[in-house]
């Protein structure tokens, strides 16, 4: 491991995040039959499969994973589409982690292209200085970074194996 960068989150931590998380998402949604999660690539898109799989175990929601591709550093580079009719649908956005919410929100802009019924946003580990105005609904864990400190979630082989701030 880099000497620069401090443990945070250790899997067993992670996996606890995420458990209490999957419960808010079923309480947010404990009037709907049906939840679409749709995580941000790459790690965004483990994160959301995480919590799907431990909806589905406390939940008779069905549940449903998208992921949305986007270039993080120039949002406006590519096209962002989802390749999936979101009317009608409770959705919930995923990202490993918030920075300054520029990425969570170009990641709702095609959201918004349906009516859905309700939007929510979970993220893993939150920091606290936002350039744009999002907070998300669903936090795992908040940390107060300075502006130079950079929060990296990291997964192998599909599983969240820890979150470090460098």
């Amino acid at each position: 491991m880099d000497k620069n960068k401090v443990l945070i989150l250790d899997k067993e931590q992670i996996d606890s995040k995420l458990q209490r998380m999957a419960y808010e998402i079923w309480e947010h949604n404990s009037n709907e039959t049906a939840v679409t999660l749709i995580g941000v690539e790459t790690t965004g898109m483990t994160v959301a499969q995480s919590l799907a799989n431990r909806i589905r175990k406390i939940s008779p929601l069905q549940v449903d994973v998208l992921s949305v591709k986007m270039n993080k550093r120039n949002p406006l580079a590519d096209n962002i589409t989802i390749e999936a009719d979101l009317t009608n649908k409770s959705v919930v956005l995923v990202d490993d982690v918030s920075n300054s919410g520029k990425t969570l929100l170009y990641a709702l802009r095609p959201v918004l292209d349906y009516n859905t019924s309700k939007i929510l946003v979970a993220v893993l580990v939150e920091r606290k200085h936002k350039a744009y105005p999002l907070s998300p609904d669903i936090v795992g864990h908040t940390v107060s970074t300075t502006l130079q400190e950079h929060i990296e979630v990291e997964a192998t082989d599909g599983e969240i194996t820890g979150a470090y701030l460098s």
